[in-house]
């Protein structure tokens, strides 16, 4: 689930927060960092529950309507077809799905406001009538209609966005809000993995795509905090009319961290580096730093080749 990109970020994060932190050794950074991952594959197992707390929420309010036509003696027939979604249960089944929930005391009791606000978005649409209405209903249907709920009530959800917010508070997490759309897409992968006959022990998605990954978080952490010093110099030396002081904080920790990839990682194509760093300061830096993170790495690259101390294969001229 979490790949290289998501990696450079924590990383990154990580680094960031490490150097304001009078008391730091590596130990320390470590488990900030391998925290930063729990707390993703968290919110992945967060947002998979999401399906049974929307269901249970629905449940309710159908009882409520319950009672009140009871009330006024109304005819009222419920249609309990979202409520007996097949895939619903079993995602309410998944062994390892109710584990990690209980194992991590995940809950949404502090973000209904995104659960009620769902809620009222799906009856309104117009894939929710046509699934309710339609003369039948296959396997296929229920599992189309949670694709269209994460895609289209999730994703880019504002109100998701400000309910996560609040929980990575009271669950002690972090990065919930600015993995949420990222998550939600892993959730939407997922859900192509049930079949009709999938039993309590179907896998989720891994918490890192490969072992390579959780080698290269580390390596790269410790690249950078072990080079500090040398990556510092080696941008001090081309700043060229720019003040170092005056240098933003998180522009500088995204140039060590880019720097600390290329020298050492033989195996990571320049052109790959390059790219994953620059995409990096335009989500968490400046307007324009992406731009000053570009030129900075570009000239040092260059001299490098030209002193012969850089043997990557290159793209810098």
């Amino acid at each position: 689930m979490i790949n290289r990109t998501m990696v450079r970020t924590r990383v990154v994060q990580t680094l960031f927060a490490y150097y304001q932190n009078t008391d730091r050794t590596l130990l320390t950074a470590r488990k900030t960092l391998n925290k930063s991952f729990a707390d993703t594959y968290d919110l992945y197992f967060m947002m998979l529950d999401f399906a049974n707390e929307l269901t249970a929420y629905a449940q309710q309010q159908m009882e409520e309507q319950i009672s009140r036509a009871r009330a006024t003696h109304s005819a009222w027939t419920p249609n309990r077809r979202f409520l007996q979604n097949r895939l619903t249960r079993q995602i309410f089944d998944n062994r390892a799905l109710r584990a990690r929930v209980q194992e991590q005391r995940l809950s949404w009791d502090s973000g209904m406001s995104a659960i009620s606000d769902v809620y009222r978005r799906l009856v309104e649409s117009d894939f929710y009538r046509e699934y309710m209405e339609a003369e039948e209903c296959t396997y296929e249907d229920d599992k189309r209609l949670w694709r269209q709920i994460y895609q289209h009530l999730l994703f880019d959800s504002a109100t998701l966005h400000d309910a996560l917010d609040e929980m990575e508070v009271v669950l002690d997490k972090s990065n919930w809000t600015t993995d949420a759309d990222v998550v939600v897409s892993y959730v939407i992968k997922t859900i192509k993995r049930f079949q009709e006959d999938s039993t309590p022990d179907t896998p989720l998605l891994e918490m890192f795509d490969s072992e390579d990954e959780v080698a290269f978080a580390n390596s790269l952490l410790e690249k950078a905090i072990n080079g500090h010093n040398d990556y510092e110099q080696l941008i001090n030396a081309h700043l060229k009319g720019w003040d170092a002081d005056r240098i933003a904080y998180m522009d500088r920790i995204i140039l060590e961290t880019a720097l600390a990839e290329i020298l050492g990682f033989e195996e990571i194509a320049l052109t790959v580096s390059l790219n994953e760093y620059i995409e990096l300061a335009k989500e968490y830096s400046g307007d324009k730093s992406y731009m000053f993170i570009n030129g900075i790495l570009t000239e040092i690259l260059r001299e490098m080749k030209y002193n012969g101390t850089f043997f990557k294969a290159l793209s810098v001229k």
